[in-house]
C-alpha cells in the first residue's frame, strides 16, 4: 500500500551430492544405502583377495574382533569424492606369542631420503613416486590368527564360524612387518639388495644401470639411471602388486616437493599450519627467534601444565616438522626433554616455537644439484648446560656436497668434566 516492492526470491532447486554423515557404529552404517554400498565394496574386495577362509571356531583360541572404519574420501581440491569403509582387525586383542610374534617393521630414515634425493639431483635422474593399493593386504601371515566375522556380512549358513586369516589385514600388530617382508622378498628376486645402514633402502646395480627404492610403509620413491630401467622396474612391481605410478615426486609423507631452477624445495607448510591450529594459535603474533637467550629449561619451571597430553602431542608433531626445518631442532629438543612432566614454563617455550613457525611458514629445505664427492661434518657442544643434570648438549650437521642431509641436537648420555671432553 505504501509502494514498497520486495524483490522476488529465487530458490536454487538444483540437486547436489551430499555425503552421508559419518556413522557412529556399523549398525547405523548398514541403515544408510551409501555406507552399506561402501561396506559391500570393501567386503567383496577382501573376498576376492582371499584374505580369509571360514572355519569352525576351535576351542580355547584367541579370536580378535573385526571393526569397521568409516571416512569421507576427498579430492585434491577438498571436495567430496566417495564414501570409504575399511574392515580392520582389532590388534589390541591380539596376544603376543599366540597370534602375533615379531611386529617391528623398518621405515626409511629421513637422512637416507635426503641423501638419495641429493644423488639423484647430482646425476640428473628422474624421481618418481609410486602408490600401492591396499598395501597391507599383500602381506602373508605366518601366525594363526582367528577373527570374528564382520558385522552385517555374517555367513547365513555358518553364523558361528570364524575367519582364519590367510593374508594380513589392517589393524593387526604384524601387518606392517608382513607387508615389508613381502615387498623385500620380491624386490630381492628382481635384483635389488637392501642397504646395510638402512634396510628400507633397496639398491639395484647391474653394470652402468643403477636404481634406488625408498620404502616408507606403503609410500615408495623410485629413482633410476635411465628411463628404460625405471619403466622395467615399475612393470615388474605392477605384476606383483596393485601398483600405480604417480609421476614425478611432488608430495611424500606430508612433505611438498617443488622443483625449481637447479634443484628441489622441501616444505611442510600445510603440516605446520595444522600444528598451529591444533594448539589454538592460528592468529598468534609471530616472533623472530624460536628460543630466547635465557638459561635452559629446568624441570621446575612453574606449576604443572594442566593438559600434559596436549603438550606431548604438540612436541611430538614438532619433532616430525624438523624433517625440513633444521632451524628449530635445538628448540624442539629442549621442549622434548620435559614431555614426562611438562610445566607451564615448558609450554610457554613450546608456544614460542609455534609463534616462530607462524612467521616462517614459507621456510623449508633446499636441495641443489652439486658435486657429491665431499662429505663434510660440523659439530659443537656446550659444557654442563643442563641445569638439572649438568650434562652437555651436542649438535652436528652433515653436508653432502652443498646439500644439508643430516643434523641433530641431543643431550649427551654422560657427564663431562671439561669443555674439551664435552666436545670430544
Amino acid at each position: 500500500m505504501h509502494g514498497i516492492i520486495k524483490p522476488k526470491r529465487h530458490f536454487n532447486l538444483t540437486s547436489s551430492v551430499t555425503p552421508s554423515p559419518l556413522p557412529c557404529n556399523p549398525r547405523l552404517a548398514l541403515s544408510d544405502p551409501n555406507w552399506k554400498a561402501a561396506m559391500a565394496d570393501e567386503f567383496d574386495a577382501l573376498i576376492k583377495n582371499k584374505t580369509w577362509e571360514l572355519v569352525p571356531r576351535p576351542p580355547d583360541v584367541n579370536v580378535i574382533r573385526s571393526m569397521w572404519i568409516f571416512r569421507h574420501k576427498k579430492k585434491s581440491d577438498g571436495s567430496f569424492e566417495r564414501h570409504k569403509a575399511r574392515l580392520v582387525g582389532d590388534g589390541r586383542s591380539q596376544q603376543v606369542g599366540t597370534d602375533c610374534d615379531e611386529t617391528f617393521s623398518p621405515v626409511v630414515k629421513p637422512t637416507t631420503i635426503r641423501t638419495v634425493l641429493t644423488i639423484a639431483l647430482s646425476k640428473a635422474w628422474t624421481i618418481h613416486q609410486l602408490d600401492v593399493k591396499n598395501a597391507f593386504l599383500h602381506g602373508h601371515l605366518h601366525e594363526t590368527v582367528y577373527m570374528h566375522q564382520p558385522m552385517g556380512f555374517r555367513d547365513p549358513d555358518h553364523p558361528n564360524y570364524v575367519c582364519l586369516l590367510k593374508k594380513s589385514l589392517y589393524g593387526l600388530k604384524q601387518a606392517p612387518r608382513a607387508w615389508y617382508q613381502r615387498f623385500a622378498d620380491f624386490v630381492s628376486n628382481i635384483g635389488f639388495s637392501h642397504s646395510k645402514s638402512d634396510h628400507s633402502l633397496f639398491i639395484y646395480q647391474q653394470g652402468n644401470d643403477m636404481a634406488y627404492i625408498l620404502l616408507y610403509v606403503d609410500d615408495i620413491i623410485l629413482t633410476s639411471s635411465s628411463e628404460g630401467l625405471r619403466q622395467s622396474i615399475i612393470s615388474l612391481l605392477a605384476s606383483e602388486f596393485a601398483m600405480k605410478d604417480l609421476g614425478p615426486l611432488s608430495y611424500f609423507l606430508g612433505i611438498a616437493v617443488t622443483r625449481h631452477t637447479g634443484g628441489l624445495f622441501l616444505s611442510q607448510r600445510k603440516y605446520a599450519e595444522e600444528i598451529i591450529e591444533r594448539a589454538g594459535m592460528t592468529y598468534c603474533k609471530p616472533t623472530t627467534t624460536p628460543v630466547d637467550t635465557k638459561a635452559k629449561l629446568s624441570v621446575s619451571c612453574g606449576s604443572p601444565f594442566k593438559d600434559p597430553t596436549l603438550y606431548r602431542s604438540l612436541a611430538g608433531a614438532l619433532q616430525y616438522l624438523t624433517f625440513t626445518r633444521p632451524d628449530i631442532s635445538y628448540a624442539v629438543q629442549q621442549v622434548c626433554l620435559h614431555m614426562h612432566d611438562p610445566k607451564d614454563g615448558h609450554m610457554n617455550a613450546l608456544k614460542r616455537i609455534l609463534r616462530y613457525i607462524q612467521g616462517t611458514l614459507d621456510y623449508g629445505l633446499h636441495l641443489f644439484k652439486s658435486s657429491i664427492s665431499g662429505l663434510v661434518s660440523y659439530t659443537d657442544a656446550d659444557w654442563g648446560g643442563c641445569p638439572d643434570t649438568r650434562r652437555s648438549t651436542s649438535g652436528y650437521c652433515v653436508f653432502l656436497g652443498d646439500n644439508l642431509i643430516s643434523w641433530s641436537s641431543k643431550r649427551q648420555p654422560t657427564l663431562s668434566r671439561s669443555s674439551a671432553e664435552a666436545e670430544y
